[in-house]
């Protein structure tokens, strides 16, 4: 079974793509590796086959949360997620996504790759 780490800022939507993929029989996790200064974590702790980050810029975190935080907060995300960004497999932006979009993309990359769900 192929382990699929999905990673990114607040609020991108990570949990939700992963409870989506899981339902759908993906050996899925989110990594809160945004909260981490340690660049690699997300390796060490998940020990992803496949890396997926997904997007946000401040103007929807702060939608999707409900909070109005600026955008020197998002720049400290970024930067404990460069690591990250720099070895995903698959980057999505998801701005102007909905979860099932996410969802549909990511299921049409991982098929295109040969990843299929377990049943």
């Amino acid at each position: 079974m192929t382990r699929i780490t999905i990673v990114g800022p607040c609020a991108a939507g990570k949990s939700t793509l992963a409870k989506n993929l899981q339902a759908r029989g993906y050996a899925a996790e989110d990594c809160a590796q945004e909260h981490s200064g340690v660049q690699a974590m997300w390796q060490r702790i998940t020990h992803p086959d496949l890396l997926v980050y997904l997007d946000a810029n401040i103007e929807t975190i702060n939608r999707r949360r409900g909070v109005n935080w600026e955008a020197a907060y998002l720049a400290v995300m970024n930067q404990r997620l460069a690591h990250a960004r720099a070895h995903a497999h698959l980057y999505l932006d998801t701005n102007a996504l909905t979860p099932e979009q996410v969802c549909d993309r990511a299921i049409t990359f991982l098929e295109a790759t040969g990843i299929l769900p377990t049943p």
